[in-house]
């Protein structure tokens, strides 16, 4: 099996790149193993060079395989020197950088054709090897157990939506996660109707619903998952938008696999809420990637490009009624070349506490 650096190479030769100049941490670790907070990695067909400064040349001397490790704190500088007398005409580089640094690339590499890598490494990330999968299970199955504690742990009148999101990221962080892998959403009553409302200090009361969207972070990788819970007692309403809510996410549960086009990926379950009437209430696309980032490719639009065995992707279809409440249900989902495995796993039938 190719390790991901080979996999690297054999996806450079069918560019018109010579090498590639990578920053992007996250794609730095995934490359390397390499986590620490300052790195340059250079690839040319020739090379495989790792630049950081002495705060963690002992540490990636340990972790840093087949690569050639310099101590620099001016990595750009020193590979310019390095590379002079290569054969290279173009270099690739990430594309999210600053323009101090890229004008700091124009003057330095004035000699080379420069070329921006957009998803280059983002695009071998999408397709998750047996170590990813195994790693991000792990981090759903915190989420899991961090959900089933918190429905214990609210009280209706008496806990602030700032409170439950501190119980979940701390609890989370007891089960063996290193942080939250983004803002929580945690939304009560008609602020559930807001699909991004963060934690206010809003008390959480009985005859509300509430919205949870939470994840960690476990050695790298992400959860994020959603659950609507209500509070108390539920209308026959309320109980209505659920189910639909509810069927929706199932049917893409049901359908997704290798094969399907993104489209699709996104028309499954919105013709289920279209159909029941409430399509303009479902304001957001149905999901994305998940892996080293809270957020990747692929996302779902208008793509006829099919998903892939082996995409770690999000389930979240939901209704917005503004002003009353808001319904989402969201899951994680590891595509497979006949159907797809659930890796959140906790209840998602209608809770009442």
């Amino acid at each position: 099996m190719l390790s991901r650096v080979e996999k690297f190479e054999v996806a450079l030769k069918q560019t018109e790149c010579d090498a590639v100049l990578v920053t992007n941490l996250k794609n730095i670790y995934y490359l390397t193993g390499f986590s620490g907070t300052e790195a340059t990695v250079f690839i040319s067909k020739n090379r495989r060079i790792f630049l950081t400064d002495s705060r963690y040349t002992l540490i990636a001397k340990g972790v840093v395989k087949g690569f050639d490790i310099v101590e620099t704190r001016d990595a750009l500088s020193e590979i310019a020197k390095i590379i002079a007398n290569d054969k290279i005409e173009t270099i690739g580089f990430d594309d999210e950088i600053s323009y101090h640094y890229f004008k700091t690339l124009e003057e330095l590499f004035s000699d080379y054709k420069l070329t921006a890598m957009t998803a280059f490494i983002e695009n071998l990330r999408m397709i998750k090897d047996e170590g990813e999968i195994a790693t991000i299970r792990k981090a759903c199955q915190i989420s899991d157990q961090a959900f089933l504690d918190v429905l214990e742990f609210i009280k209706p009148g008496q806990t602030t939506e700032l409170q439950v999101m501190n119980f979940l990221d701390a609890r989370m962080r007891k089960l063996g996660a290193s942080g939250a892998s983004f803002d929580f959403i945690i939304a009560s009553g008609y602020r559930s109707a807001m699909p991004h409302g963060v934690a206010s200090e809003k008390v959480i009361q009985t005859g509300e619903t509430l919205t949870m969207d939470f994840g960690c972070y476990y050695n790298h990788y992400v959860s994020d998952m959603t659950r609507t819970i209500h509070v108390g007692h539920v209308t026959d309403e309320e109980c209505e938008i659920y189910d639909i809510v509810l069927r929706a996410n199932k049917a893409l549960i049901d359908q997704a696999k290798a094969g399907v086009s993104r489209i699709d990926f996104d028309r499954i379950p919105r013709q289920i809420i279209n159909d029941a009437g409430y399509g303009t209430y479902f304001t957001h696309g149905i999901g994305h990637g998940i892996g080293l980032d809270i957020h990747e490719i692929p996302y779902f639009g208008k793509s006829s490009e099919p998903i892939e065995t082996g995409m770690v992707l999000t389930d979240e279809p939901g209704i917005y009624l503004d002003g009353k409440y808001g319904v989402r249900i969201e899951d994680d989902i590891l595509i497979t070349d006949t159907g797809c495995e659930l890796l959140t796993l906790a209840p998602k039938e209608l809770i009442v506490i």
